[in-house]
């Protein structure tokens, strides 16, 4: 009886290790299967197969230069917004006082430079006044001193003609001393409005600041805050993804790398949608070789040499997403062409 339990017992053992030899057997074969597929000798020579993900360009949206709770976030992930879409609003009443605060300063400016010039025209007319004024004196005092030489008038009346002349001299000095003081307050009054118009336009600048717009025609892929949360520079909101136009990063090896022109046609296939094919071109083939790019079990395939290529594909309907898993067909040139 126990040497019949014990023979059982063995032949399960037996068909266990059989069963793990197999299963070691086939996930070798197929590794070796797939790594032949993507970076070795390729049985096809007229083609050669590519695989990598799909990838698009994708910006982190946040607010700049402003601090503030976020009071409104029309969207969700998921939604299609065109490019200049309010994305997010943020509370801006400290910035429309702020506003409407150097806004009164420049009408106040404003309307200190229409002060000076009325000061600037009655001064003047001071001035024309005054030189009339002198030059009637003037010859009040050449008439005395004529007057005075054949004893006509007296030394006295001469001495108040030139006091008069002097007298109308002085005022005149005096009112174009404030021509000039007129002048220069007008200058400094343009100056105080050129700076409180620097000053309001750069108050309007943060305030278009509270308004989170989309930069392109894209897809939000991330929604990273709520309403209430305090939002400010470097504070993500959203993960906006343009994916009108995406491209699958991929590797040739260094065998086949010569066959690969820049824009030549890819044909992209993914598992998501079997039987579809997407048209793309290469954009970019990278001028350096490096190592296989991915987790690998053996030294072989760690050490074989690739080169890194972007294909671009047009995507208007959306169906290719960011990580996707893909393959690409490209023909191969022959050597020369």
């Amino acid at each position: 009886m126990f040497d019949k339990l014990h023979m059982t017992l063995s032949t399960r053992r037996l068909r266990i290790l059989l069963a793990l030899a197999l299963l070691v057997a086939t996930i070798g074969a197929y590794g070796a299967w797939r790594w032949s597929t993507l970076f070795g000798p390729s049985a096809d020579t007229s083609h050669v197969i590519v695989s990598g993900n799909i990838e698009a360009h994708e910006s982190v949206l946040s607010v700049t230069q402003v601090q503030a709770q976020i009071v409104n976030l029309p969207f969700d992930e998921g939604a299609y917004v065109q490019r200049g879409t309010v994305l997010a609003r943020l509370d801006d009443s400290l910035y429309r006082q702020q506003t409407e605060i150097d806004r009164t300063d420049l009408d106040v400016a404003t309307a200190q430079i229409s002060a000076n010039e009325s000061t600037l025209a009655a001064a003047r007319n001071s001035v024309v006044s005054d030189q009339f004024d002198l030059a009637e004196k003037q010859l009040d005092l050449a008439r005395d001193e004529t007057l005075l030489k054949s004893n006509a008038v007296a030394t006295q009346a001469r001495d108040l003609a030139l006091t008069a002349a002097r007298q109308s001299a002085a005022t005149l000095a005096h009112d174009r001393a404030l021509v000039d003081v007129a002048r220069n307050n007008i200058a400094l009054a343009r100056a105080n409005q050129a700076a409180a118009d620097a000053k309001l336009k750069l108050d309007q600048v943060m305030l278009s600041y509270t308004v989170l717009r989309a930069p392109f025609d894209g897809v939000i892929a991330v929604r990273e805050a709520e309403l209430g949360q305090l939002a400010g520079a470097g504070v993500a909101i959203f993960t906006l993804d343009e994916l009108d136009h995406v491209w699958l990063r991929a590797y040739v090896n260094e065998q086949d790398i010569g066959k690969v022109r820049l824009h030549e046609a890819v044909d992209v296939t993914t598992d998501t949608y079997p039987g579809k094919t997407y048209r793309g071109r290469i954009s970019f083939i990278s001028p350096q070789a490096e190592f296989t790019p991915k987790t690998v079990e053996t030294h072989a395939e760690r050490v074989t040499l690739v080169y890194r290529i972007r294909v671009d594909i047009d995507n208007p309907t959306h169906e290719l997403l960011p990580g996707m898993p893909a393959d690409g067909s490209i023909a191969l040139l022959a050597p020369g062409q």
